[in-house]
């Protein structure tokens, strides 16, 4: 199958536009906004009329990840020298920074608690580029990341700085669902930022999942209706937030984020928090699938969700919705442009680690089929429900710091190259590659990245990496307790089992038998057998699985002043509740499961297999030992260690047995498993502010942390 490059050089048909006049907020006027005040219903929910974009074309700004940090100054240099005149050249209609504005870690890392210096340098770099883009402040959205959470006790609190500090919080968007409604004609673009961070901020690295309440999905399901009832034109909804759905906690009742989006057709859900080191194709498409339900709670093993529909029924809609991860400031300096034309959401990533840009290229239409296509395009393209001017044109928005060839127009005009779409009909969504070349006045030429595309509204392949699958395929919420569970279970079996088949079974599993009949059930048998038989490791491995189930694991500061403990367990920490005093709560599940699972698999696990290993070769060890004293009463045993010793590979076996290297093999990994345990401590020592050798808790709290677990 052919691939086609479709190369349109815009100087072909140009279609002059004018700058955006929004309005602003109360008290506005900057320079080359409008000086009108905004709309405001009842609610409180901000709509701006976007005057004088071209053919009702709308777009937006995405930044996230910006960790601006004491100990790495560059983060803030780069974003003052680079964001503010590429926000000048870009001029969008709203700037969305979704979440993790500050570090809040120390220089090792390990600490992870607000600092109010990052904070205070956040303020002036954003005053800076406010200044600098000549936009109004006002159409400036911040969102916390868990970062801007770590070891908040309460919102608003003395230790909030976001509040403080942040955009939002010196506007006075006080509210966890900000919206703002961009209006163009009859069309309405209605963007829902979502901060869904934990009400109790808990310090790192337990403090990883996003944790909305199902009074926050109430709010965000009535902000993202707003306009069902009183709306003639046609409105595409957007939500913003920092955590990707597969770091999404669900809500007490079972809700998440994904079922209200599902409901209300959203366009597309963006959001940051994983940042570029995952991989760059950190995008998913979900869609109501009823077959698959019980899959889908865990899992998705590539971008498109596979979907149950036979067919297309013209008399139905598809619920669906992009979910679109983007990189970071922090290592990638990246930032985002996102166009809404004319129902058709699209996007562009820039790096700025690569160098400044002169020219920046954003194609709306046709769509990128591996990233933005819908079900519901091919849905509406099947039954002809499209409106044909949508697709009689090739788009792109072009940003530009200098002129292009043949127009002297402004800076963010809509450039249009007329085509007959029909020659592009393919089953195939990715057998036309598109590809954008614009040249300026001065003859500097910028290309786009090559996107496939389908006419017909057909999705390309979008296949992940393990990486990718890992952070974005996977619903780790659910995922935490089956996994913690199976592990749990799986060690008690290897404990209990075999001691129930030495108590209760005649059959025996020797290491004699073993070497008669090398089947794998009587090595397994005989290993776990010789297990039991060292009782002080058997009762002290069953003990310390129960101890983990039943009490606190550790005791530790988990806020910003240091001043309360908190006690942690496999389902959270046990703290102090904000709200009625001495009343304890769990906060922070699933987010332990950083601490939980590693402490199993790489720490307790291990250290299973290796004492089970150093008790088999013990056992080797004393028979052989036996056999060349002469010492051994049984005469069958005798005769066969004899046939063992002095048959095929015996030297090996001496070798192997005598010198004992086995067991110094083993013991090195011990020692491994001990560094990896004792790393593991100090991270949390240094996160929570431990006595690395004893404790002296409130007898009282103790008691109380010890029995909330129990009963739960």
């Amino acid at each position: 199958m052919g691939i086609l490059n479709l190369m349109l050089l815009f100087w072909l048909t140009v279609i002059p536009t004018f700058h955006a006049a929004e309005t602003g907020e109360v008290g506005g006027g900057e320079e080359g906004l409008s000086s009108a005040k905004p709309k405001w219903d009842s609610n409180y929910r901000k709509v701006i009329d976007v005057k004088g974009r071209p053919e009702s074309v709308v777009w937006v700004v995405q930044l996230s990840d910006l960790h601006f940090s004491v100990h790495h100054p560059d983060r803030a240099i780069d974003f003052k020298k680079i964001v503010g005149p590429a926000l000048s050249m870009i001029n969008p209609s709203l700037v969305l920074i979704t979440g993790d504005l500050t570090d809040g870690k120390s220089k090792d890392l390990l600490t992870m608690k607000q600092n109010e210096e990052e904070w205070l340098e956040y303020q002036n770099v954003m005053e800076d580029v406010v200044k600098r883009s000549s936009l109004n402040k006002g159409i400036f959205f911040d969102l916390r990341g868990n970062h801007d959470n770590f070891g908040v006790p309460v919102a608003g609190g003395s230790f909030d700085y976001f509040s403080r500090y942040s955009i939002n919080g010196q506007l006075g968007r006080t509210r966890n669902i900000n919206s703002v409604t961009l209006r163009t004609g009859d069309e309405k673009h209605l963007f829902v930022g979502v901060d869904s961070t934990m009400p109790i901020g808990l310090r790192g690295p337990t403090n990883l999942f996003g944790h909305p309440t199902d009074q926050l999905l109430a709010e965000l399901d009535k902000e993202l209706s707003q306009w069902d009832s009183q709306s003639t034109g046609p409105v595409t909804k957007i939500s913003f937030g920092h955590f990707p759905l597969s770091f999404s906690a669900t809500s007490t009742s079972g809700k998440s984020l994904k079922d209200i989006f599902l409901s209300h057709s959203l366009s597309a859900y963006i959001c940051g928090h994983l940042h570029s080191k995952f991989g760059r194709n950190l995008k998913r498409h979900h869609q109501l699938n009823h077959h698959l339900l019980s899959l889908q709670k865990f899992f998705q093993f590539n971008g498109h969700e596979i979907s149950d529909d036979i067919g297309v029924n013209c008399s139905t809609g598809t619920k669906e919705f992009w979910e679109w991860e983007m990189g970071d400031w922090r290592k990638r300096r990246a930032m985002r442009i996102l166009a809404i034309d004319r129902g058709h959401v699209s996007y562009v990533d820039i790096d700025f680690k690569l160098g400044g840009k002169k020219t920046i290229i954003l194609p709306t239409f046709p769509l990128d089929s591996r990233f933005m296509s819908t079900s519901s395009i091919h849905h509406k393209y099947v039954c002809q429900k499209i409106s044909s001017l949508s697709y009689e044109t090739v788009r792109a928005l072009v940003f530009s710091v200098s002129p292009i060839v043949l127009w002297i127009t402004p800076l963010g005009d809509l450039y249009v190259a007329p085509w007959n779409y029909k020659a592009f009909e393919d089953p195939s969504p990715d057998r036309y590659w598109l590809q954008i070349e614009a040249t300026d006045i001065i003859g500097r030429s910028s290309l786009t990245d090559l996107r496939p595309f389908s006419i017909n509204g057909l999705n390309a392949k979008l296949s992940w990496t393990w990486r990718e699958f890992f952070v974005m395929g996977c619903q780790w919420d659910a995922f935490y307790y089956p996994l913690l569970w199976c592990t749990l279970y799986f060690m008690l079996s290897i404990l209990l089992i075999p001691k129930a088949v030495m108590m209760f079974s005649k059959k025996q599993f020797t290491y004699i038998n073993f070497v008669a009949d090398k089947g794998f059930l009587n090595c397994i048998g005989w290993v776990l057998l010789e297990l039991c038989k060292v009782s002080i490791v058997w009762f002290g491995m069953l003990g310390y699985l129960f101890y983990l189930v039943t009490f606190p694991w550790f005791i530790g500061r988990v806020f910003t002043d240091g001043k309360d403990k908190g006690y942690m367990t496999y389902m959270g920490w046990v703290v102090k509740s904000s709200g009625e005093k001495g009343k304890h709560e769990y906060v922070g599940s699933p987010d332990v499961m950083v601490i939980v699972l590693p402490h199993l698999f790489y720490v307790v696990f291990p250290s299973m297999l290796v004492s089970i290993a150093l008790v088999a070769e013990r056992s080797i060890y004393r028979d052989y030992f036996l056999s060349l004293t002469g010492k051994k009463v049984d005469d069958y045993d005798q005769e066969q260690t004899r046939t063992r010793l002095n048959g095929q590979g015996s030297k090996n076996s001496r070798s192997c047995v005598g010198k004992r290297w086995i067991r110094a093999v083993l013991l090195v990994v011990s020692l491994a498993i001990c560094l990896k345990h004792f790393m593991n401590c100090r991270a949390l020592v240094k996160a929570y502010e431990m006595n690395p050798v004893l404790h002296f808790p409130d007898i009282e709290d103790f008691e109380d942390g010890c029995l909330l677990s129990s009963r739960a």
